[in-house]
């Protein structure tokens, strides 16, 4: 859904990546730094429980992360490697963020077990959903690139990366905002929807766009 906005926020941030570009920033290195730096803060906040702080930090480093396109541009022009890494560490990435949160969950349970002796079914539920949702991630990218090896195409979807980050931070702020954990389990169940009905929409373009080229081409 938020992939439609992508040239409006590329112009944006134009002129952040020429600054990087003038310090001798390179879009490999803007990659790298945004990952780990995900990955840091990403665990640092389920650890810590600071959900609206973490979803802050998180979405700072998420423009910087995109910033290593434009920078691409602004120099080389990119690089097959560099969409391989960029690629890559998304991956990492995206799994950083979800892992936090379910450690987030998983510490409330515990506290919970310990102070009354019972199960935290907010925390079971959201920890779930969040789990299952690393699983649809993860599947959505694999169906994309598996279409794309044999020279297809599947990168539609009701959810992509942009989306799910999306409603990853706004569940995180939202329950930092109003110490309610019931928000961040909801978008985690709605994150785990989104992420089922995407993995259904690429099958279902991968299947059209596998019959309509590499099957017909087989028949001629």
């Amino acid at each position: 859904m938020l992939e439609k906005l992508r040239p409006w926020f590329k112009r944006l941030i134009n002129p952040i990546a020429k600054g990087m570009v003038k310090i001798g920033l390179t879009a490999n290195a803007v990659t790298v730094i945004g990952a780990i730096g995900t990955i840091v803060v990403g665990i640092a906040t389920g650890i810590t429980g600071w959900l609206f702080w973490g979803a802050l930090v998180m979405t700072l480093l998420v423009i910087f992360d995109s910033l290593d396109g434009s920078v691409a541009q602004l120099t080389n022009g990119g690089t097959h490697f560099g969409a391989f890494l960029d690629s890559t560490l998304d991956r990492v990435a995206d799994w950083a963020v979800l892992l936090g949160v379910i450690i987030y969950f998983l510490m409330r349970s515990d506290a919970a077990l310990l102070a009354g002796g019972r199960y935290d079914v907010v925390a079971l539920v959201g920890m779930g959903a969040a789990i299952y949702a690393i699983m649809t991630s993860f599947v959505t990218s694999y169906i994309r690139a598996r279409a794309e090896s044999v020279g297809a195409e599947a990168k539609g979807g009701i959810a992509t990366r942009s989306d799910r980050l999306t409603i990853i931070l706004v569940g995180m702020a939202i329950s930092g905002l109003t110490h309610q954990d019931v928000w961040l389990m909801a978008t985690m169940c709605i994150l785990a929807a989104l992420g089922t009905v995407t993995v259904g929409q690429r099958i279902h373009e991968a299947r059209v766009s596998i019959e309509a080229t590499l099957d017909n081409a087989d028949k001629d």
